[in-house]
């Protein structure tokens, strides 16, 4: 039953993270691309990672859904180590306490057409990532390099 569910989705995954987020990392996390780029550290080996990811800017930090499911290497990472940085929109932010939260609750801070086109993918989880406070900078501060 779940095996003809999952099947398709762990191939698009699979494809996604050899052949696809190799090349959006050249252009995630800058200042009018869609995606950004979280950097976290491997929790067995201690390497340095970066993973393109679509992540919508809230009050206190980001939501990041999580079309793969909460087992992603990239989510236990954060979850290992507390936290990492995320590019968005050309600026570095430091996350921190990385929360899965169902999608009616992350939906609540997102924009209508965000919600609904989370929805149509059938995405039933998110991440929440608290910015840290030195990080809670005006935007529209531009003194910091793109």
């Amino acid at each position: 039953m779940s095996t003809e569910k999952t099947a398709p989705r762990d191939l698009v995954r699979v494809f996604n993270k050899h052949v696809l987020n190799p090349v959006m990392l050249m252009a995630a996390g800058r200042g009018g691309f869609y995606a950004s780029v979280i950097n976290h550290t491997g929790r067995r080996t201690g390497k340095h990672y970066r993973t393109p990811v679509v992540a919508d800017r809230v009050v206190d930090g980001f939501v990041v859904p999580l079309p793969y499911g909460e087992h992603v290497d990239w989510l236990q990472n954060l979850q290992a180590q507390g936290s990492g940085t995320m590019r968005y929109a050309g600026r570095t932010y430091t996350v921190q306490m990385p929360t899965v939260v169902v999608a009616a609750t992350a939906e609540a801070e997102l924009p209508p057409n965000r919600r609904r086109v989370f929805k149509r993918f059938g995405i039933k989880s998110f991440v929440h990532l608290n910015v840290a406070s030195a990080d809670q900078r005006d935007p529209s501060d531009s003194s910091e390099e793109s």
